[in-house]
């Protein structure tokens, strides 16, 4: 499956990324340019272990990432397929180079004969600048293990797979985009399932749609939107470094000094939705310029109710409103929510990622059995020396530093179990 030399995961562009990074980036570059920041990694899989040789292959990949650069032909396209990246930011992307030196991998061993273990990555520099590593380091460990370590799938079916999903969802009436990229099982993976949806999308004909990738690349490739906005660290950043007591108000202002109408897609969850919808009653005239909401955690059945009535007690319409779901949705989820959605009087879309661009069986199972995606996560987890932190919708599932967790919870009066 793999040739010696070859580097495993090594993406295919700079742009081979989603585009929120790159959005995230020019908001960081425009507010926060000299904001130190540092990356940890996590692995959620307990008594699942990396290979010495998964080790070595990656360390290898990510050393040679400084040869990624954003090539003419696509700073012209991403001017015009991307019009809210402003010159100045495109002529940085442009100079943008990875500096491999800014990321450390150690191999910390847990079997007698030292060839599996663990994995401790930590990224380290200006924000501005780490802020991009994120997407491609978990993409190229993935698909580094699934070539080294876990070995017993293959590539049959994957294509039709994604099509007949893609065709379910459009029937049904679902609008959704491919969110796949960080924890894909390789970049041919991504590349089939994309190509798949975009021929099921344009023999299907309905009310569904598929809107596009996060993958800027494939985006640029197959000719289709890139779709993204703002992920949680930008929340948990502005929070560290501005003070948590109106930290959502005041992450949503600094990005609307960014960017306008289509991007204002408000994630509701890095200190608990409750928090966020508390502030949020407290900003009318905010809630009305923005599009809609992000669910990312917790139960995503009782979020509709919720928001409604919270634009309810705001004097909005929430029928112009969009709720937008990204966590862990596969397709039966979808069409669920999309049911209560429509039910509720609110316009929804589905961000699915890891069921689209991981979902194999093993082969040694006759193709029964589940081969299972890594758990990984790359986190914010300090700017300026500060540590960040989040709380989400699952308040025992807390990241990052336990007095801070405490400090916010306190201020948000959310309870501390």
């Amino acid at each position: 499956m793999t040739r010696q030399g070859e580097l495993l995961g090594f993406p295919a562009s700079l742009l081979d990324s989603d585009l929120y990074k790159f959005t995230m980036q020019q908001a960081v570059l425009r507010h926060f340019p000299d904001v130190s920041a540092t990356y940890r990694f996590t692995h959620r899989d307990k008594g699942r272990y990396f290979s010495r040789e998964c080790y070595e292959r990656f360390r290898e990949s990510v050393s040679h990432f400084d040869r990624l650069q954003l090539t003419k032909e696509e700073r012209d396209w991403l001017a015009i397929a991307y019009p809210q990246f402003r010159p100045d930011y495109l002529d940085y992307l442009y100079s943008y180079r990875f500096k491999p030196d800014q990321v450390h991998i150690q191999f910390i061993p847990v079997s007698e004969d030292g060839q599996y273990g663990n994995l401790d990555i930590e990224a380290v520099g200006l924000w501005v600048e780490t802020i991009l590593w994120e997407v491609p380091l978990m993409a190229c460990l993935s698909e580094t293990y699934f070539c080294t370590v876990d070995t017993d799938w293959d590539y049959e079916g994957q294509s039709e797979q994604a099509y007949e999903k893609g065709r379910t969802l459009l029937n049904a009436g679902c609008v959704f985009s491919e969110f796949g990229t960080r924890r894909r099982r390789s970049y041919h993976t991504q590349d089939l399932v994309v190509e798949a949806l975009v021929r099921a999308s344009k023999e299907m004909q309905g009310s569904g749609k598929l809107l596009g990738t996060s993958n800027v690349h494939l985006a640029h490739k197959y000719n289709i939107s890139p779709i993204g906005t703002v992920a949680h660290e930008w929340y948990m950043a502005v929070g560290a470094i501005m003070g948590y007591e109106h930290v959502n108000h005041l992450a949503l202002k600094l990005w609307e000094d960014v960017y306008s109408d289509g991007m204002l897609l408000a994630l509701t969850d890095t200190f608990s939705t409750q928090a966020f919808f508390k502030e949020f009653l407290q900003h009318p005239e905010q809630a009305r310029r923005w599009n809609g909401l992000r669910q990312d955690s917790g139960d995503p059945f009782v979020y509709a109710p919720f928001a409604r009535e919270i634009y309810r007690q705001l004097d909005i319409d929430h029928t112009e409103k969009t709720i937008i779901y990204s966590d862990a949705v596969d397709v039966d989820k979808a069409l669920k929510l999309h049911e209560q959605c429509r039910g509720y009087g609110f316009k929804c879309s589905f961000g699915i990622g890891t069921s689209f661009t991981n979902d194999f069986k093993s082969v040694s199972s006759g193709r029964k059995g589940k081969s299972k995606a890594l758990n990984i996560v790359i986190k914010l987890a300090s700017v300026n020396g500060k540590p960040t932190v989040k709380i989400s919708d699952e308040l025992s599932k807390n990241t990052g530093d336990p007095e801070t967790v405490k400090l916010v919870k306190e201020i948000f009066e959310l309870p501390s179990e």
